[in-house]
């Protein structure tokens, strides 16, 4: 009857994610720091999307674009952290095969989602940079939004190509899936049927997806650091440089941890490794970004500390 119930696809299927260790004095540590990380990760980046709306001085595509970054972080950390903090708080890590999917596919459309988000950002970098003088009429408001929401349609749409193939995946076991959330690999490998399709069709859209939009981001910077260092006045470089060099480190973080995660082997000696290296861009990342803009960026500084200064003015007057 069990094994019935096994080949029927994902229909009654559970598994059981081994997260990042199986030591039990370290859960509540762990559950410690996950929730600090989590809450700080979307108060951060809330934070960001109130200043953009509420200072006029934001509203400009480069903060346009960062509101949309901030949003798709606190989407994006919230697919992953709320279950690995119910797991450590009730010591239950087993999750449906359908959670499952449902996990990858939301986690899976963030990941596409900023990729391109941040190749438009460096887009925007690259005409306010290069093409200043045409920067006004080539990044209009409505080229702005376009270039948004075709990011996210484009996320959402990669992942709903996927899911068919992979929801139609047989689960017979071993049901442990060595990982703290449901990523494509660790699931592929605990699938019993025939995964060369699904493979096949997802190293192709991650081509166009995720190895595109790196070398377009790549491409554009090499564009921007030319056009700096011609810059005669050292001043005026270091201006120049100051507009881009905090969207620049997030893309180191975010693409170098990625690439890691995703060529590292997968052998045993190394897979404890990649569950590190997958925590730092799937849960640090996003906290990192806010930081990151609001410590290295004078103008959201700036809108902070009126921001501040406004809601001290109103406490006080009540």
């Amino acid at each position: 009857m069990e094994k019935t119930e096994r080949n029927n696809g994902t229909s009654s299927w559970e598994f059981l994610l081994l997260g990042v260790g199986n030591v039990p004095s370290l859960q509540t540590p762990l559950f410690l720091l996950s929730l600090i990380i989590y809450l700080l990760t979307v108060v951060g980046n809330i934070l960001i999307v109130a200043l953009v709306v509420a200072d006029r001085h934001l509203h400009t595509p480069m903060y346009f674009f960062l509101s949309n970054l901030s949003s798709l972080e606190t989407c994006y950390s919230s697919t992953i952290l709320p279950r690995l903090l119910a797991s450590f708080l009730t010591g239950d890590s087993t999750i449906s095969a359908q959670g499952c999917i449902v996990q990858f596919y939301f986690f899976a459309s963030f990941v596409v989602t900023e990729c391109y988000l941040l190749a438009v950002m460096s887009y925007d970098r690259y005409l306010a940079i290069c093409q200043p003088l045409l920067y006004a009429s080539l990044m209009t408001w409505k080229v702005s939004l376009q270039l948004a929401a075709v990011s996210w349609l484009v996320g959402f749409l990669t992942s709903t190509v996927v899911i068919p193939f992979l929801s139609h995946l047989r689960f017979c076991g071993p049901s442990a899936i060595d990982h703290f959330f449901c990523d494509f690999i660790p699931l592929l490998e605990v699938a019993c049927s025939d995964t060369n399709v699904v493979r096949l069709l997802a190293s192709t859209l991650s081509l166009f997806n995720l190895v595109f939009p790196f070398l377009f981001t790549l491409a554009s910077y090499v564009c921007i650091i030319a056009a700096i260092l011609r810059i005669p006045s050292s001043m005026s470089r270091q201006k120049a440089f100051s507009t881009c060099s905090s969207h620049l480190t997030v893309v180191i973080i975010f693409y170098g941890t990625l690439i890691i995660v995703y060529l590292m082997p997968r052998t045993p000696q190394l897979r404890q490794l990649n569950k590190v290296f997958s925590f730092f861009y799937t849960v640090f990342t996003p906290l990192l970004n806010p930081l990151i803009y609001s410590l290295r960026n004078r103008e959201v500084r700036e809108a902070l500390k009126k921001t501040l200064r406004k809601a001290l003015a109103c406490t006080q007057s009540s």
